[in-house]
């Protein structure tokens, strides 16, 4: 790492995928797991959800000889693994499943499961893409207010020291005039309000869906809405399960939420992750009492299913991530409807 000034976007590519120091990309490191819980190490019901989306979009595209399931920031592959665990034997028979990831293949993988560095081809593969909290981790550029409310980029070195550098011009301000206020424009703001620039991640998120020929794609994020972005950005860290500041040393995670409404299609539908895990059969009611009298083992576990699908599904922590679904192709276009209130 080097300690010049240079945008959070330059920063954190260093700082999260450097080929040799990368938080994410050291050999050896102990992926995402090792420092903070996602949805797919809660429970086995995360990926099982994922599974019966699955199995829904092979129906809409009536059972393909080779159906993908392609896995966009897999970490060590563990919701690819727990959807295999969870398919019926028809499904996974025909199942390709792909992950993606730019560290490298874990030992002890399926061998069944593709690991690529990259997208797979654009028009490519049929079937779902799943990225679970991988646009909080496209590195984006950071934006802030100047004392007379211009949107400047801030400049950081690997320390964490920040500075104020020129303003913000361009596709950048453009996006931010469309996507964020304040600090959308050169005036309306006051000093100190932060914005993080999305333009990368749409970019990314576009990429993505165009790997498929055909099925839906569906992402997975902290996420924020344009009239509710967070004043002062969402900029963080984090480091063994704890959050932490931002720094761009390879020390640490380096995330900030997705302005999911700006990657969105035409044809894209938005809802919380609580909406959509109940419209695949997740929630957490208790089970009868009376369950415990003829049954005290059953009850016992689906005690522990109830507890793990209430916090995926709690409006306050996991169950208030946006998820983004897009279809490509008319078939998968009806499985939207299955999220309509």
């Amino acid at each position: 790492m080097t300690n010049e000034w240079c945008g959070w976007r330059e920063a954190t590519e260093r700082a999260l995928y450097g080929p040799e120091s990368g938080f994410y990309t050291r050999p050896g490191g102990p992926g995402p797991a090792g420092h903070f819980r996602t949805s797919v190490h809660v429970s086995p019901l995360y990926a099982g959800a994922v599974a019966g989306l699955l199995c829904r979009v092979d129906a809409a595209l009536g059972h393909p000889d080779e159906l993908a399931l392609v896995d966009v920031g897999a970490g060590h592959g563990e919701l690819l693994t727990g959807v295999l665990a969870a398919l019926p034997a028809e499904v996974s028979a025909r199942l390709r499943p792909y992950a993606v990831e730019r560290a490298g293949r874990p030992q002890g993988l399926d061998p069944r499961i593709v690991w690529r560095d990259e997208l797979p081809a654009p028009g490519s593969v049929t079937g779902l893409l799943f990225a679970n909290e991988w646009l909080d981790n496209v590195p984006v550029e950071v934006v802030e207010t100047d004392d007379d409310g211009v949107p400047r980029r801030v400049l950081v070195r690997a320390d964490g020291t920040e500075r104020l550098g020129e303003p913000v011009d361009g596709a950048d301000a453009e996006w931010l005039a469309r996507w964020w206020a304040p600090p959308a424009g050169a005036t309306g703001g006051g000093p100190g309000l932060r914005a993080e620039v999305g333009r990368p991640r749409d970019a990314a998120w576009a990429r993505a869906v165009g790997t498929l020929r055909a099925g839906l794609a569906v992402a997975v994020d902290y996420a924020h809405e344009r009239g509710g972005r967070p004043p002062f950005g969402t900029l963080t860290g984090f480091r063994d399960g704890r959050e932490v500041a931002p720094v761009p040393d390879g020390s640490c995670d380096i995330t900030a939420h997705v302005a999911l409404d700006a990657c969105a299609g035409p044809s894209a539908k938005r809802l919380t992750q609580r909406a959509a895990l109940h419209a695949l059969g997740v929630d957490g009611r208790r089970p009868p009492l009376s369950l415990a009298a003829t049954d005290p083992s059953g009850y016992v576990r689906a005690l522990g299913a109830a507890g793990a699908a209430a916090e995926l599904t709690d409006p306050a922590g996991l169950g208030g991530f946006g998820w983004l679904l897009e279809p490509v192709g008319g078939a998968c276009a009806a499985l939207l409807k299955d999220w309509d209130a």
